[in-house]
Order: structure tokens, then sequence, then C-alpha cells
């Protein structure tokens, strides 16, 4: 389960906030049984009041979550505040920085320039870095697929990442190199209908269906 801060973390004046409090489920990815109970395996962390459903912490505001195919790794696409947007992997105790760190322009600052990033953005060493991240301005990430039909094979789409753009009006495509990231272009077709795309499913047909904010279910084809 995925859970956003809530807002209540300001990288302006940045303390141990929500997302960085392990003795608070805001800002957290947390992986529990179906009856609620905590799976073994869960990492620990340590920290006296730590709760033991935690897998990942630092998060600011999770939108699309998908298992990677063949794998067993988590993948999030994250809202920044303005600018910042990420695509992570989600690894077991690690910390994705929010709000010590972060691409984008906190809201409390007056401009969106690359200098009110956070400690310029950069996570590593401490902090687990996003894999690509949306800059200098947001497209809202929603919702996530890795495409894995043959509907598309002469564009070579199988394997590829899609997730929606709220605020871009859009569908991106993202190309990795195993857990590496290669490219992202934005899929020119969706792009026209100039629609928010909230849900990015692929159907038992292998084509890519997309559901908007204004209730608009497509499904893209060649």
């Amino acid at each position: 389960m995925t859970l956003g801060e809530r807002q209540r973390d300001d990288p302006a004046s940045p303390g141990t906030g929500n997302a960085q409090n392990l003795a608070a489920t805001l800002g957290k990815v947390i992986r529990i049984n179906r009856d609620g109970s905590v799976p073994a395996g869960n990492p620990s962390f340590g920290v006296s009041g730590a709760l033991p459903e935690i897998w990942s912490y630092g998060h600011r505001n999770p939108q699309g979550a998908a298992m990677k195919p063949g794998t067993d790794d988590l993948w999030l696409t994250e809202h920044g505040p303005r600018g910042g947007d990420e695509l992570n992997r989600v690894l077991s105790g690690r910390n994705y920085g929010w709000p010590l760190r972060s691409y984008g322009c906190p809201y409390s600052f007056a401009n969106n320039v690359p200098t009110c990033w956070v400690n310029g953005g950069t996570h590593a060493p401490a902090y687990e870095e996003p894999k690509t991240t949306w800059l200098p301005n947001s497209t809202a990430p929603a919702g996530l697929l890795f495409y894995t039909g043959t509907r598309f094979d002469d564009l070579g789409w199988q394997g590829n990442a899609f997730t929606g753009g709220l605020v871009g009006v859009t569908l991106w495509r993202i190309v990795l190199s195993g857990d590496n990231f290669v490219s992202k272009e934005e899929v020119a077709a969706v792009k026209s209908l100039g629609q928010r795309i909230r849900v990015v499913k692929q159907g038992p047909d292998g084509w890519i269906y997309l559901l908007t904010d204004n209730g608009q279910l497509i499904r893209l084809e060649r």
C-alpha cells in the first residue's frame, strides 16, 4: 500500500516530517498480509517506535504503482511539488528523501527555478535516487503500466513503462534497460486528445486502455 504525506512536509524548513517519521505511515510504502498482519521479511530500521509494516519511506505523493513483470520489484510514479515528479524502484528499507531531498520547487518558495531546488535535488548517497524525473515543470504522472503485450511489436513497446499525465494531459512511454532509465517520450496520439490520463491498464486483448478524469475510457490502438 502507498500513502502520501498529505502536504504536511515543507522542504523550505525540513525537519523529521511525516515522510521521515518511522512511527507514522504517511509518506510510506507499507507491506502487509491480506488479514492486516505483518509478513516475515519486512525491513528492520533499528529505530525505537518504527512501525513493522513500513517497507520504504521518504515518499511524497505516490500515484501509480506496478510490479515489474518477471521480478518482485515494485515501481512507483510520484508527484513532486512544482517540478520534480519521480519514477522510483521501491526497495526494502530505503529512504526516498522527501522532504529532505527533492528536484522540485517547494510551494513555499516564490519561483519555480533551478535555484530553489532543495539541496540541488541530489539524493545519493544518503537517499535513493529516482530513476527519472520531470523537470522543470510537473507532468503529474498518474497510473503505471509495464506493457507485456504484442500489439505494438513493430514500435518496440514491449517491456516499456507507461504513465499518464494529469498536468501534462499526456501519456508517457518510458524505456528502461534492466532497472536503468534510458529515455522517455510523449505518445503523440494521446497528447492530441488534451485529456488528463488517470489510469493506464493493459487489457486481456493486448491493447492499452486509458481512463480520463472526465470519465472517458480510451483504447489505444495502431
